[in-house]
């Protein structure tokens, strides 16, 4: 493995920040986050991963949520994930950084750390969410995401480990500098035990 895929880890006040690139439905976590479509019924990426490992289950609990809105989440137990639950948020269709996009994508972590903060969950990971099929750009959501988790975690106490899960070595290098930017330096080269 060279060192540029070495999973980085950085410290926020309490909290571990680790950046990555893996599979996300195969964290062992508190909580993941599905980049879900309003319906939460399932579709392509992301979306759809974590819904064929988490088995039929969650499209049935998910149909009793009754969709949700954009910049929103609504937390369902994890069923057959490794993760105990799952957390969807709906990110932006990207329209051109004109309609309120990068408010929306900066709401979707916030409520979704919100929600796990809400159901007292410790350790929750992230897709780069909107910048797949969405189209929001990547190095614009990278440091929107950044942001909007090192506001969480230095001003509450409960969530101690985040994970930025990336697709690709190039959304993890966007991670890796977002979090640099926001005067964050990497303090191991060891990422955390995915598993128990």
């Amino acid at each position: 493995m060279s060192a540029d895929h070495v999973p980085a880890v950085f410290q926020a006040g309490g909290a571990r920040i680790e950046v990555m690139v893996g599979d996300i439905t195969a964290l062992a976590l508190d909580a993941i986050v599905n980049a879900a479509n309003s319906t939460l019924l399932g579709g392509g990426g992301v979306d759809g991963a974590i819904h064929r490992a988490a088995g039929p289950e969650l499209l049935v609990h998910c149909r009793t949520l009754g969709g949700c809105p954009t910049g929103e989440a609504r937390l369902t137990p994890g069923f057959q994930l490794k993760a105990r639950h799952v957390i969807h948020t709906v990110g932006p269709v990207w329209q051109g950084g004109g309609a309120g996009e990068d408010g929306l994508l900066a709401r979707c972590y916030r409520e979704s750390l919100a929600l796990a903060e809400a159901a007292r969950l410790g350790s929750i990971a992230f897709p780069a969410i909107s910048t797949g099929v969405y189209g929001f750009p990547a190095e614009r959501a990278a440091p929107l995401a950044a942001a909007a988790v090192l506001d969480h975690v230095r001003a509450r106490p409960l969530v101690t480990r985040v994970v930025f899960c990336c697709f690709s070595q190039g959304s993890a290098n966007l991670h890796h500098a977002a979090l640099r930017a926001q005067g964050l330096k990497p303090i191991d080269l060891e990422p955390h035990p995915l598993d128990p």
